[in-house]
């Protein structure tokens, strides 16, 4: 399982739907979370850094297009206030 990261070009997210998605802000923080579906997200701020278990870190910033697969479980450590537009959907 890994994460997969691209910087997407503005064509892209229009033809993705990416503003249409729901927005989920957090604070800095740490925290432990296992994706129970697969997510796909946009970063429109912040940074942060996911271990997923097992794994070495990967570094998340504004302007990354994220897809965290579905059964993964990792930490969270939220560096800079982040602010996304995600989507689920599973991919069996």
């Amino acid at each position: 399982m890994e994460i997969r990261i691209r910087r997407p070009s503005s064509e892209e997210l229009k033809e993705l739907g990416v503003e249409s998605w729901p927005i989920w802000e957090h604070e800095e923080a740490v925290f432990p979370w296992t994706y129970e579906e697969t997510e796909t997200c946009y970063i429109l701020e912040g940074e942060v850094v996911v271990t997923p278990d097992g794994g070495p870190p990967v570094t998340i910033r504004a302007g990354d297009l994220v897809t965290f697969p579905k059964g993964m479980s990792c930490t969270w450590d939220i560096r800079k206030r982040i602010r996304k537009h995600y989507s689920f959907a599973d991919e069996d």
